[in-house]
């Protein structure tokens, strides 16, 4: 009986209104911060978080959660510190398959699973290179036998869907007929 903050991306928050609405949720869009008991679903953009008191939510979900792959960047550090003590979060992306691991560990750390400086400590190994100009160039390699623990533990927090059967709803709607 508490609300939901959905977060997006600047240009997706009317579209997630509209979308809502077919479902026969009740949703609204909120910039300052400011919110109320007639919606569930609450939308903002990432911009605008730090404006939400978070104890007024139950659960966090963030749409296009990709802007939070960079492990520096003051948006992951403002998602992370704004879900931290949340029942519910839920993170979705299209990019499954992220460019490198470190976005799964972003992902992990604002999911509340393990954070992203303890996965690179755990299941990978710093290399540092130098060039002949003598510039450092610092890569991460799986540790010893890390690989396949490191997956198990990907799969202990994260799930990729493919369609709707892969939760059980028909796939009738969404197969595209033949070209």
């Amino acid at each position: 009986n508490r609300p939901v903050l959905l977060a997006t991306p600047i240009a997706v928050g009317a579209q997630m209104v509209a979308e809502a609405e077919k479902f026969g949720i009740q949703a609204k869009r909120s910039r300052d911060g400011k919110i109320d008991d007639t919606a569930c679903i609450w939308i903002t953009n990432y911009e605008q978080l730090h404006k939400f008191d978070p104890s007024m939510f139950v659960g966090f979900i963030g749409d296009e959660s990709s802007c939070i792959k960079d492990a520096k960047s003051e948006r992951k550090h403002t998602v992370v510190e704004f879900v931290q003590r949340m029942q519910y979060r839920l993170l979705c992306t299209a990019t499954a398959a992220p460019n490198d691991f470190f976005e799964l560990g972003t992902s992990s750390e604002a999911l509340g699973y393990l954070g992203f400086r303890d996965m690179i400590t755990t299941f990978f190994k710093q290399e540092t290179s130098k060039d002949h100009k003598g510039w450092g160039r610092t890569k991460y390699r799986f540790r010893g036998h890390a690989q396949e623990p490191f997956w198990a533990w990907v799969c202990s927090w994260a799930r990729s869907l493919r369609k709707p059967s892969d939760l059980g709803f028909d796939d009738s709607r969404f197969v595209l007929p033949s070209l």
